[in-house]
């Protein structure tokens, strides 16, 4: 699994990158003024995403991921960035980051919670300029976190400290003089706890999350290269193809009993085709319409000498309208809301397809696009989707409502 999320992290970058072969007829003639991306920038945002943890019991040989959380955080940047040519950049930055990331057992009148609550990143990335003012890039690096697991009311109190490594890809762009936006996605994992156990059991995160942030930039309106940039048009229908990955979290919920877990913890990939209808209104304001279909292994397994389970959210679309603004004459920043359609299955090994759900519910998000032809455009996007519950015919005595945050990387072509 780690080994596929960074392989889909990569793949969804090398798409800002493939761009670099785009011929002269894609482009306009007029050479637009550029930025200076290089020197030290201070930054501020925050974001959202999924914890997993897998469980590792060890005498067992039995494991299972895992453990789901969800939320969000705040963060602070510095940074320091070079130009090595009127395109290219390499920079390096650090974050420190406070949140609420994580999962939740509650128990009539008491509850247990288990966070990421703070922490930070100190990393390196690589960028290409797409345009004068929109860069894409992608980043790795060294990811400290603290975790804290407590009760209410009080009398569970443990918190530990993990390291471990951050990859992620984003896209940046200007929208003033100084100051940038950015849209990032970041796969985070740490290393193994056992509680004292004395290595029994374990248990190893791993985090999805969407980083959104404005950079102040010193010195960023002197000087800078320019370059032939794409003239675009936002009117038209487009296809789109795009990878994509992030966490799912089931939230249990017994009713009679007052119990409730949130939850179980899925992660994976997916890929996507899509088709859309945009107009542009004065203003510098974008509306448009657009339906998606994917197929997933975001998946929750458990795994045991005697066998394996899953729960796989496997195949799903989404109707949707989005709303954005023309911050540069080829960079749209957006936001997107609509209906949304997963279906899941459970597999148990030597039985097959034990029970399977269709679930409808809705999809909030946004994201950064931008022309990287006169006729292409790259976006990031992060959607938060929560689906309608499913009680698995027991009339209500026991429910499962899951809720997911992914990120994807995609092209869109226009057709007309």
């Amino acid at each position: 699994m780690k080994t596929s999320l960074i392989a889909l992290v990569a793949a969804g970058c090398g798409l800002a990158l493939a761009t670099q072969s785009a011929t002269a007829a894609d482009l306009t003639e007029n050479a637009t003024s550029g930025y200076n991306w290089s020197g030290v920038y201070v930054g501020f945002g925050g974001g959202a995403g999924a914890l997993v943890g897998e469980v590792d019991i060890n005498p067992l040989a039995a494991s299972a991921n895992g453990i789901g959380g969800e939320g969000v955080f705040g963060e602070l940047t510095v940074g320091y960035d070079y130009m090595m040519s009127p395109r290219v950049l390499i920079g390096a930055f650090a974050d420190a980051r406070i949140g609420n990331i994580g999962a939740n057992l509650s128990m009539g009148p008491g509850s247990v919670d288990a966070k990421a609550d703070y922490g930070f990143d100190v990393g390196v990335r690589a960028g290409y300029l797409l345009t004068p003012s929109t860069l894409a890039y992608v980043l790795g690096g060294y990811s400290w976190q603290h975790f804290d697991v407590s009760s209410n009311p009080a009398g569970l109190d443990y918190s530990w400290d993990s390291s471990g490594f951050v990859v992620g890809a984003g896209i940046e762009t200007a929208i003033s003089s100084n100051w940038t936006l950015k849209s990032e996605y970041r796969y985070s994992h740490f290393g193994s706890e056992d509680f004292g156990s004395a290595g029994v059991i374990e248990v190893t995160p791993s985090m999805h999350t969407l980083h959104a942030g404005l950079n102040y930039r010193f010195g960023m309106n002197s000087g800078g290269a320019g370059f032939d940039a794409p003239s675009y048009s936002w009117n038209g229908l487009t296809i789109g193809a795009a990878v994509g990955a992030g966490g799912l979290v089931h939230d249990l919920k017994v009713p009679g009993l007052g119990l409730g877990f949130n939850g179980i913890g899925a992660e994976g990939i997916f890929a996507e085709a899509s088709i859309g209808y945009d107009m542009e209104f004065s203003g510098n304001w974008v509306a448009g319409v657009m339906a998606n279909a994917r197929y997933s292994t975001i998946s929750s397994e458990l795994s045991a000498p005697g066998g394996n389970a899953s729960i796989d959210a496997d195949y799903g679309f989404d109707v949707l309208a989005r709303l954005g603004y023309k911050v540069g004459a080829g960079t749209l920043v957006y936001g997107l809301a609509g209906y949304s359609h997963q279906h899941f299955e459970i597999n148990v090994s030597g039985l097959g397809d034990l029970y399977d759900w269709n679930a409808s519910g809705f999809s909030v998000g946004g994201g950064i696009e931008t022309a990287v032809t006169d006729r292409t455009t790259l976006n990031l996007e992060y959607r938060y989707s929560d689906y309608g519950s499913e009680d698995f015919g027991s009339a209500g005595l026991f429910k499962v409502d899951p809720s997911s945050h992914t990120v994807r990387a995609g092209l869109k072509f226009k057709l007309m």
